[in-house]
């Protein structure tokens, strides 16, 4: 039974593999995101080449940016570039810590060691040197908590996986054995899973980065860059379902005309014009001198009229309750 599970497991890995290696050469991700991808399938199997097509392969031409914008999406780029470092630390330490026969205690700190050093030092500081000015010194100082909390956390989830496993399993003792690479991949994933609430904080605080989109430099002149950015409805209506049903802000549902002027809707502006342009006319002041739009004093003639009649009626109603007492 166990071995009939590995077998599918590891043909669907390899499967997974070749799909991600093939299509994220088109996606417009950071190089370094990419090979965190492929490696993060290669320990997971289909389930990152599942996590690659929900949270990283853009679904149209232009709206990567839009589409890894969600938090979510961020966080699982930060974690996966965590798992995908550190992992190959920690399988290497695995395996040399089992052809050593070292304690369980070495075996750890070995791990966790050499975990560590390469997805701090390499994966890290060093690919992702230049979001610190090109300085690897400087990177390196930047990253070194931000790493040191998420291995953390990897490894309180891999720990007890691999422990386990092995106890159960003998041949997971040794590398040469498939069971032993299964009991691993587990493990990662079961990290993955642990290290992803940091990694959202870590994230949320700005102290990790998460995905990222980098365009060919001829994109934008060639118009795929800037294709709906003139055409808000033809950008909306080419978004996925899940993104183009979603309700607007609150700040834009109780008054669109207090949004930010890049954030309104055609009509908003068009009443905006009008009710400007009123305002000038009727009361003489030059264009020159017009203040920008409040909307508590922008109101045209017939809201104040509108007010005002309101009013009125108001009194009214008053007033003939009050004689009939």
């Amino acid at each position: 039974m166990l071995d009939g599970v590995m077998l599918l497991w590891f043909l669907l890995t390899a499967g997974s593999v070749l799909f991600v290696a093939v299509d994220i050469r088109s996606t417009p991700e950071s190089p370094v995101l990419k090979w965190g991808f492929v490696l993060l399938t290669l320990y997971t199997g289909p389930i990152g080449a599942f996590l690659y097509v929900l949270g990283c392969r853009e679904p149209l031409p232009g709206l990567h940016e839009r589409y890894v914008a969600a938090t979510w999406r961020q966080v699982l780029g930060s974690t996966m570039h965590c798992v995908a470092g550190d992992g190959v630390g920690i399988l290497a330490g695995a395996a040399l810590a089992a052809m050593l026969h070292a304690t369980r205690v070495e075996e750890l700190l070995i791990e966790y060691v050499l975990g560590f050093g390469f997805g701090w030092t390499i994966f890290q500081a060093l690919f992702m040197r230049a979001m610190a000015g090109g300085s690897y010194l400087r990177s390196l100082q930047r990253t070194l908590m931000s790493e040191l909390l998420s291995m953390n956390l990897l490894m309180a989830g891999m720990m007890p996986v691999a422990a386990a496993w092995r106890a159960a399993v003998p041949a997971a003792n040794t590398p040469l054995a498939p069971e032993f690479w299964f009991a691993m991949s587990m493990a990662l994933l079961v990290g993955f899973i642990f290290a992803y609430p940091m990694n959202w904080w870590l994230v949320v605080r700005g102290l990790k980065h998460g995905m990222m989109t980098v365009r060919p430099p001829g994109f934008a002149a060639a118009g795929h860059g800037a294709q709906h950015q003139d055409r808000p409805d033809e950008a909306r209506a080419a978004m996925p379902p899940w993104q183009s049903m979603r309700p607007p802000p609150l700040h834009r549902r109780c008054c669109p005309l207090r949004s930010h002027p890049s954030r309104r809707s055609p009509w908003a502006s068009a009443w905006l014009s009008r009710s400007a342009a009123h305002n000038i006319g009727s009361q003489g002041t030059p264009a020159a001198e017009a203040r920008p739009y409040r909307a508590d004093t922008s109101l045209d003639s017939r809201t104040a009229a509108h007010r005002s009649s309101g009013a009125t009626r108001s009194l009214q109603r008053r007033e003939e309750t009050r004689c009939q007492r």
